[in-house]
């Protein structure tokens, strides 16, 4: 798995995501432009490449930093109940700030998302049968409970139309205007490069970190801070995109090894290139009509989780 071969099929996914769509623009075309191409090109294609990316690209490092720090290989943003949490937390805030500002909604979800991946931590440190499967087990339980009360307070004020159509993973409504706030993403991700090393040690576990006088405590927040703020924001903007934060780590380190400074750059290409082939199968299945990002994930990506659970052993994962 070279870098230069996934840079140049990323490129070129998403030179078949700019001219695929209901508004023919062909290859030749990108030279000379109409009106109407300009602006299908600027306002629609353009940010949606540029959203799928970086929601590819982020998601796929959340999982990457998760597992690291709980050291366990099926533990993400999916099934560590952070999801649940930030569609509670944006839910919170069309019940109480009905008409607050993307931002607002953001920082609301982002304190939900982060206490609840703290729970599911404090939950870890309690188990004392710390299997492979049985942990993202009690993380899909937690999730599910959380998920459990956002649907009863949903339906309760009339809102579960409303959160099943919002945060369903979806590319189609990403317009320009409206997909701005995954740039906050770009910050933090230079964030999680510079403390890769630091995560690392951090997931050799607490005595081992500290004997090599790391603070294991703040390594660890910063983590669960950057997961937490990454999935609100995709979330928010995106939707929901299951499973993307969980196998693409796992394909990674199957042939790169643990090392997550020298796995970061691998698990950002293919998480982009992952998302960006899930997007253009979509929306060429019913063509012109198409499928929803997270059910196409879903569906491709819990495939995937299925061959790792029965492979786990042979992967040493």
């Amino acid at each position: 798995m070279k870098k230069r071969y996934l840079v140049l099929l990323l490129v070129f996914l998403s030179l078949i995501s700019l001219i695929i769509g209901v508004r023919d623009i062909k290859p030749m075309d990108m030279f000379a432009l109409n009106e109407e191409q300009a602006e299908t090109l600027w306002l629609v294609r353009f940010p949606r490449l540029i959203s799928i990316i970086i929601a590819g690209v982020s998601m796929s490092i959340c999982g990457l930093i998760m597992q690291q720090l709980t050291r366990n290989r099926f533990v993400s943003p999916t099934t560590a109940g952070t999801m649940d949490s930030a569609r509670l937390g944006i839910l919170v805030s069309l019940l109480l700030f009905t008409s607050a500002s993307p931002i607002v909604k953001m920082l609301v979800a982002f304190a939900f998302a982060l206490a609840g991946t703290f729970i599911f931590m404090k939950i870890l440190e309690r188990i004392k049968f710390k299997d492979t499967i049985f942990i993202p087990l009690v993380g899909l339980m937690f999730g599910n409970i959380i998920s459990s009360i956002t649907t009863f307070f949903a339906y309760r004020y009339d809102l579960i139309q409303n959160m099943s159509a919002w945060l369903q993973g979806n590319f189609a409504i990403i317009i320009k205007g409206r997909y701005e706030l995954l740039y906050i993403s770009i910050p933090i991700l230079i964030i999680a490069y510079l403390f890769a090393n630091r995560f690392t040690v951090a997931g050799m576990g607490e005595e081992f970190s500290v004997n090599l006088g790391l603070n294991y405590k703040k390594v660890v927040n910063i983590g669960l801070i950057i997961v937490a703020l990454i999935t609100s924001v995709v979330i928010l903007t995106v939707g929901m995109i299951p499973f993307l934060g969980l196998i693409i780590p796992n394909l990674v380190t199957i042939y790169r090894g643990d090392n997550l400074r020298e796995n970061l750059p691998y698990t950002a290409l293919l998480g982009a290139i992952f998302v960006l082939f899930c997007d253009i199968l979509g929306r060429l299945i019913i063509y012109p009509y198409e499928i929803p990002i997270g059910l196409t994930v879903g569906v491709i990506g819990s495939g995937i989780f299925l061959y790792l659970l029965l492979r786990r052993k042979s992967y040493g994962l």
